[in-house]
């Protein structure tokens, strides 16, 4: 387990639900990754992403898929690509991941807690 954190810390983290609208293989990663923009609604907007998820995901299993991100991290280059999002999800011994969704359809931008 990692260190404890107080609520405060916690509240800093501005995790969002949103929709994913496009997908692209990241032809110039050295690790098989996908190029994700994520709608996460009219306060947020569009945001993209470089994962490493392809065990379990492609471009034709995501488009419409909702997902959870945490949307104030700074921008990051990852392998040529300006990454603005990082997708939530758990990561198996083998680091096979398994997004994290809702069970039922939300509205895109809302709030986790």
């Amino acid at each position: 387990m990692k260190e404890q954190i107080t609520y405060e810390t916690f509240d800093k983290i501005d995790i969002r639900l949103g929709t994913v609208i496009s997908v692209k293989k990241n032809e110039k990663a050295r690790k098989p990754s996908l190029v994700i923009k994520v709608d996460f609604g009219e306060k947020i907007g569009i945001k993209q992403s470089s994962a490493q998820i392809t065990h379990f995901y492609n471009e034709e299993n995501l488009i419409g898929k909702q997902v959870v991100g945490i949307c104030n991290f700074p921008e990051k280059n990852i392998a040529g690509v300006v990454s603005q999002v990082l997708i939530l999800g758990s990561i198996d011994s083998d680091g096979k991941v398994t997004l994290l969704h809702p069970s039922q359809k939300a509205e895109n931008g809302l709030p986790i807690a």
